[in-house]
């Protein structure tokens, strides 16, 4: 049996989605856009950068987490696959848009 591992990298990008720099999160993988929440299908396991498939994920729903605190829900435009993502509402370099994780959560489209 193949054991999930976590890999941090933690560099910045471009949001292939809404073309914004994104800088590194400084002490985990940031793996979405922190202005649109958009994803990129790229991480087999967390991190690692493994996956071919590249498509775009997009943000479909927030849900709350005792553990995690908010978690966003990706589904790949590409191949269909769902992932789940921490959010990073909280992070001191480019948080989350707040905006954006209440109107998911309640269910709301983006509105822009």
């Amino acid at each position: 049996m193949e054991s999930k591992r976590f890999v941090k990298n933690d560099c910045g990008f471009v949001c292939a989605h809404c073309g914004q720099a994104v800088e590194p999160l400084g002490y985990t993988s940031r793996n979405h856009c922190p202005f649109c929440l958009w994803s990129l299908h790229v991480d087999l396991n967390p991190g690692d950068r493994a996956n071919p498939c590249g498509g775009l994920m997009e943000p479909v729903r927030v849900e709350p987490d005792p553990r995690k605190g908010y978690v966003i829900v990706h589904r790949c435009l590409r191949c269909g696959a769902i992932r789940r993502n921490r959010a990073a509402h909280e992070a001191k370099v480019q948080p989350d848009s707040l905006r954006l994780l209440i109107r998911l959560t309640a269910g709301l489209p983006d509105g822009d």
